[in-house]
Formats: C-alpha cells, sequence, structure tokens
C-alpha cells in the first residue's frame, strides 16, 4: 500500500492544480539554497511569483483562480511537504487572499488593491506581531503607530516574524491609531520609510522563510481599516498553517518508509520495512497523519458549506491536531531512522525543526481545544458523523 498523502476529495479543479503543482516545483527547488542563505532568496522569490500561486484564493469574479477553504487546504499540505519555509511564504498570501476578497473582511478600496496585486504576482503578507507585544491573538496593543499627514496617514514601528520579508511587495501592517483603536494599513514595503532587518539568521526552525524584522519609519499609507475581529480571518489563517505543517509531517513519513526500505542492515539480511517492530511504528505514525488530515478536511469543508464563526471550533480544533501531529510524527521518523536520521542524508532534522513552528502559532493548543469543548457542551446534540 502506497502511503495516502492525497486528499480524500478533489477540491482543485485542473488549473488549480497546475498551479499548486508549479508551487510545489519552486518549493522543492528553491529550498535548499533558502535553508543555506537562511532567506527567502530573489531567485526563489521570483519562482514563488511565476507559478500563479499568488492568484489560486482570489475570487474569479476579481481576476482569480477561486480555490475554497478546502482546496487551499489541500494545496498548502501538498506544499508543506515540499518544504516548510517558502510553502508558509506562500500560506500567508493566501489567507489574506482567501479570507479578505471571500470574506469580504476589508474595504472596497482596499479589496480593490489587494486583488490587483495578487494578479500582478505581487505577494503579500498581514505584518502584526511585535517585540513586546508577541502575538495579538491574546489582546494587546501594539507600539507600531499611525499618525495623519493630511494626504494619508505615516506608519512607525517594528514587526517581527514577517514571513518571507524580502520577498513580499506588500503588507496590511497593524497599527495604534491616535484615538487608542488599531487599524490595518496598506503599505508599499518597497517604497519609502521602510527597511527589514535580517533577525532571523541562525531560527532554529524555518530558516529559509527569511521571517525578519520590518522596521517602519513614517511609511507612507493611503489605504486602511478598521482592525476588527472576523471568522473567515481566523478560518483562512488556521486552515493555512494547519495544512502547511501537517505537510511536514507528511515528509517525514515519506522519507522514513523510503529510507526503510532502501536501508539494509548486514546482520537482517533485509530491509528495515521487513521489521515488525518499524512497520508498527510506521502505522503509528501515520495513522496520526490521516487522522489529522481526517479532521482537517471535514472542518475546511464545513467552513465552505457554512462559513460563519459555527464553524471555527472544529477549525481550532484541526490547527492543534494537525500541528502537533507532525510534531510527533517527526520525532518518531527520527526515533525509527536511528542515527541515520541525524545526518544530512535524510531531511528528518530539518522536518523535526519546523514542526516545531507549527506549535507557535494561534490557535494556542489550549484556546483551540477549548473552543471545541464549549461547543461540544452547548451542543443539544451530539456532532453528526462525516458523510462517507
Amino acid at each position: 500500500m502506497t502511503a495516502p498523502t492525497h486528499w480524500p476529495a478533489a477540491p482543485l479543479n485542473a488549473e488549480q492544480r497546475a498551479v499548486v503543482a508549479r508551487a510545489a516545483e519552486a518549493v522543492r527547488t528553491h529550498t535548499p539554497a533558502c535553508e543555506a542563505a537562511q532567506d527567502v532568496t530573489p531567485e526563489a522569490a521570483q519562482a514563488l511569483r511565476a507559478s500563479g500561486y499568488t492568484r489560486l484564493t482570489l475570487p474569479s469574479s476579481a481576476g482569480g483562480l477561486g480555490a475554497t477553504l478546502s482546496g487551499f487546504a489541500q494545496a498548502q499540505l501538498t506544499l508543506g511537504e515540499q518544504g516548510a519555509s517558502l510553502a508558509l511564504v506562500l500560506a500567508m498570501h493566501g489567507h489574506v487572499t482567501g479570507a479578505a476578497l471571500q470574506g469580504r473582511t476589508l474595504p472596497d478600496e482596499l479589496l480593490l488593491a489587494l486583488a490587483g496585486a495578487c494578479r500582478r504576482g505581487e505577494l503579500v503578507n498581514a505584518l502584526a506581531s511585535e517585540p513586546e507585544l508577541g502575538s495579538p491573538s491574546r489582546g494587546g496593543q501594539p507600539r507600531t503607530a499611525a499618525t495623519p499627514d493630511g494626504a494619508g496617514w505615516r506608519v512607525s514601528g517594528r514587526k517581527t516574524w514577517s514571513t518571507g520579508a524580502r520577498a513580499l511587495h506588500w503588507a496590511l501592517v497593524q497599527a495604534a491609531l491616535p484615538d487608542g483603536g488599531v487599524g490595518r494599513f496598506w503599505v508599499d514595503l518597497r517604497g519609502n520609510g521602510v527597511h527589514l532587518e535580517p533577525t532571523w539568521h541562525g531560527a532554529l526552525a524555518l530558516r529559509g522563510s527569511g521571517s525578519h524584522d520590518v522596521v517602519f519609519q513614517g511609511a507612507p499609507a493611503g489605504l486602511w481599516a478598521p482592525a476588527e475581529p472576523h471568522a473567515a480571518s481566523s478560518a483562512w489563517f488556521w486552515t493555512a498553517v494547519a495544512a502547511t505543517y501537517l505537510g511536514v509531517g507528511f515528509a517525514a513519513l515519506k522519507a522514513l518508509t523510503a529510507y526503510a526500505h532502501k536501508r539494509v542492515p548486514t546482520a537482517l539480511g533485509a530491509p528495515l520495512a521487513t521489521l515488525p517492530q518499524l512497520q508498527e511504528g510506521v502505522g503509528r505514525l501515520g495513522t496520526g497523519l490521516l487522522a489529522a488530515r481526517a479532521l482537517l478536511w471535514q472542518a475546511a469543508a464545513g467552513w465552505d458549506a457554512a462559513p460563519g464563526a459555527a464553524a471555527l471550533p472544529l477549525l481550532g480544533a484541526a490547527k492543534a491536531l494537525c500541528t502537533n501531529a507532525a510534531v510527533d510524527a517527526t520525532d518518531q521518523a527520527l526515533r525509527l531512522a536511528g542515527g541515520a536520521a541525524l545526518t544530512p542524508a535524510l531531511p528528518l532534522e530539518r522536518l523535526l525543526r519546523d514542526a516545531r513552528a507549527g506549535l507557535t502559532h494561534p490557535p494556542a493548543d489550549d484556546r483551540a481545544f477549548a473552543g471545541l469543548g464549549v461547543a461540544l457542551l452547548a451542543a443539544d446534540a451530539p456532532p453528526p458523523s462525516p458523510t462517507p
């Protein structure tokens, strides 16, 4: 039996699959160089843009490919299996685009600007984390501030965890308003008042993502919107994270099974794959990944059928289950492969490091599982079984 890493349905059409295949090839080809450089190389950035992936979650009415949340999940799982660092760059663009344009989380002027960037192949990310604030997922006021200048706004401050910083063209930057509110500002990262500080070198995980600090010093922003919570923003971000890191787990399974068939110890006289202990270990590892993927598929399909707050608890739980499944899978793969896992001959060392980064993204495990628990306790009946 071949380990089934394909999606259990077919949420991507032929054109979407072709774009995902080009993006996956770009990620696979350029990941080694980006890991070595500890940054997104210019060649990698160009390949990501040229793949057409910037249009994947853009609605067809706006000139995009119109992938659903389920399709986006399938795409990101595929990319994550090829390399988490560059896959995450595209995940951030895809979730921003999908949430904003399919969930209508921004005003029309900003949506038009975002759609234009997608059609031109320009990469976008939302920048919110800061040194003092950390992730804004648990509240707090950003130190980054926006001040009116008559013609628009000027943004000043520092953002951390700026995934793919060197490859980005635009960012939605979260900044405090003079009245104490918080806004999201459309900033040209290649314009005046913006510079990158290479703080990501030596990172434990995702070294090729180039998630450096971006510093704003009076950067102009003509478009903005209040930063308000929206179910679509959570749904698309959580799915992006869940699928990308689950792909890392499947990559570990693939590397382990290939090694188990190839390695023939002299004392055994047969491939490691024939050992009952290894067969059991691979079975346990695969079960965790397949179970996580099944929950992610059900949660994403639930959102596609009825997008809204009621679909969020299952998506949050799927994010927690998928990221933990990736951590468990890479750890077990390392144990089962033995000493060979510590050498560059196998990618397991990188996969182990990259998988752990999934735990740092919101929602944290406690909130994810508590959210589902509250929903289940409030329900009049147990959740329905998925349709076969």
